[in-house]
């Protein structure tokens, strides 16, 4: 079983005990998030896809754990014109595992 969820902007394709970094939630390690945004839901069988979203489906997720992402740098530079400016940037995760999905009823 699977579903297709959506959170943060993007959209991830989850089964059972799939563990996943999206955008920085609000909670704490331990917590249980329940994402309610499922844009597709299926087995081995039959798929359901919502229009936008399946309604009575939802996945249930643990927090793993809150953490940053690798550091990126942002370098800009004019050439001849002596201008150079270096920024570095870490963008704030939240890692989840899904727990269980619930079919639409």
């Amino acid at each position: 079983m699977f579903a297709v969820v959506k959170t943060g902007g993007k959209q991830y394709r989850v089964e059972k005990d799939t563990v996943l970094e999206v955008e920085k939630l609000d909670a704490s390690q331990g917590d249980k998030i329940t994402l309610d945004q499922v844009l597709m839901f299926g087995d081995d069988k039959n798929s359901t896809i919502g229009a936008p979203l399946v309604a009575g489906a939802s996945v249930q997720t643990e927090v793993v754990e809150q953490k940053r992402s690798k550091k990126i740098i942002v370098f800009k530079k004019k050439r001849r014109q002596n201008y150079r400016r270096k920024h570095g940037h870490r963008q704030p995760l939240t890692v989840l595992k899904v727990t269980g999905i619930n079919a639409p009823k």
